[in-house]
């Protein structure tokens, strides 16, 4: 695999290291760090019409808050900075940017 010289790109290359199942759909957690916490109704609704169920995780005492969406499927560089880069942009008039992602391996 030859995956760019970028923080995703490194996220792909450890999976590989540690044995990731590339050929199976899994569940991908996508976060949203927002300029400003709370994030605005509108962009959470604006999120929940785009995929769904949101999970927020509230501000706590050294970090920052940040609401996560799931999506299921094949686990692509192409599909995760894809869907980085379009979340990214639709949250961008309310200062949220979508640049971390993870996936759960499963157990062998």
């Amino acid at each position: 695999m030859n995956w760019p010289d970028d923080a995703d790109g490194d996220v792909f290359r450890r999976l590989l290291k540690h044995g990731f199942n590339f050929s199976k759909s899994y569940i991908v957690n996508y976060n949203v760090d927002f300029d400003t916490w709370p994030p605005s109704r509108s962009a959470l609704d604006l999120l929940r019409s785009m995929y769904g169920t949101l999970e927020i995780f509230e501000q706590e005492e050294g970090s920052a808050g940040y609401v996560q969406f799931q999506i299921h499927g094949p686990v692509t560089y192409e599909s995760v900075t894809t869907m980085q880069l379009q979340t990214s942009s639709r949250m961008a008039p309310y200062g949220g940017i979508c640049e971390s992602w993870g996936v759960l391996q499963d157990e062998s």
